[in-house]
Order: structure tokens, then sequence, then C-alpha cells
């Protein structure tokens, strides 16, 4: 089995595209932040119906939701229903997948929604990026949310404890994904800018 975990999308669905071609999975998980900002909302959820990928709710997928009647011409109604039913995090080989982190000292048990789909320091604001801050697992992290940092790979023994997947695909970055299974990481070129920074 293959299962890719793709970073924040972002509505870029031609990097997507070309990113699950490349990597070949059976399998797709997307790190939430899935429609807004991009060129092709409506692409992004052909896609993950087509594909029936599993994702996590991401800050910007919240935003999707509260506002609905905003989207409700770009995205099917079937959208908003799956939208609605995402969790937080999800287990998929082997790793917890989540848009923005857990507590690091007390993982999901000590993490809120706020946390799971925001956070990318601890403590907030000024802390260390929450995976530096005493993070060690068991289960490796993977997550988004951070294009400003890019591609984040951190490691306790030669094992990674936290991969993260957001490199700014939408402000002309890369689409990066990661296959937990086979420690395979894989990235394509934005096909141009699509917002600012």
């Amino acid at each position: 089995m293959r299962t890719l975990v793709v970073g924040d999308v972002h509505g870029c669905s031609g990097e997507l595209d070309a990113l699950v071609a490349l990597a070949k999975p059976d399998a797709v998980v997307l790190v939430g932040d899935l429609f807004t900002k991009g060129p092709d909302p409506r692409g992004v959820w052909e896609r993950i119906e087509a594909w029936d990928a599993r994702a996590v709710l991401g800050n910007h997928d919240a935003a999707v939701l509260e506002r609905w009647d905003h989207w409700r011409g770009s995205l099917p109604k079937r959208c908003r229903s799956w939208l609605s039913s995402l969790p937080i995090w999800r287990e998929e080989a082997g790793v917890l997948v989540v848009h923005a982190g857990v507590h690091p000292r007390l993982g999901r048990a000590g993490t809120t929604r706020q946390m799971a789909t925001t956070m990318r320091r601890f403590p907030e604001p000024d802390g260390p990026p929450w995976y530096d801050a005493g993070w060690a697992g068991p289960l490796c992290v993977v997550f988004g949310h951070d294009a400003r940092r890019g591609r984040v790979r951190r490691e306790i023994d030669g094992r990674p404890v936290a991969v993260g997947l957001d490199s700014g695909c939408v402000y002309g970055g890369e689409l990066s994904g990661w296959v937990p299974e086979t420690d395979e990481s894989f990235a394509v070129p934005a096909l141009r800018v699509h917002q600012a920074v």
C-alpha cells in the first residue's frame, strides 16, 4: 500500500494532478486547506471524489463552512456535507495527520480544535515551532499550515516524528507529498503564482 499525504492544496488542481501522477499512490490523504486562494476549487473537489481521498479539517476549510453562501456557486452541496464530516486528525499508514499541529507534550489529549487547525508555535505566539517544543512521538505527525517555514522533517534516533508538507504551492512554491510506508518525498512546482504572499 502507498499512501500519499499531500500538503495544503489551496485550489491548485493542476499541481495536485501532477503530484499524484508522480507518486503513483494507492490512497491520497490531504492535510486540509483544500479549496481557498487557488484557481480551481471545483477541480480539487472533483479529484477528491474521483480518488475517494481522505482529509483532515484545515482552518481555511472551517472558513469555507462558515461562509458557505459565498462558496456554494463554486462547490457542490455534497462538498459541504463532506467538509462538515472531516475530523481534525486521523491515523493513516501509521502516522497522525493533522492540519497544523498537536500539543507537543500532551499529544492528542491536550490538543484543542483551535490548536489542531491553526497552531504554528508553542506556546503561541512567540514559542518555538510546536514540533521543537518537546514532541517526541510515538506517532509521526504529518501536517501543513506553515508555508513560510516550508517543508519540515524532524527526526529522533533516525525516525521521523514530524513531517511538514506546506511548501506554498498557491504562492508559487511547490505542492509536496510524502509516502509514510516507504519514506519517500515528492514535490512538483507550482504552475504559476496563484496568490501573492
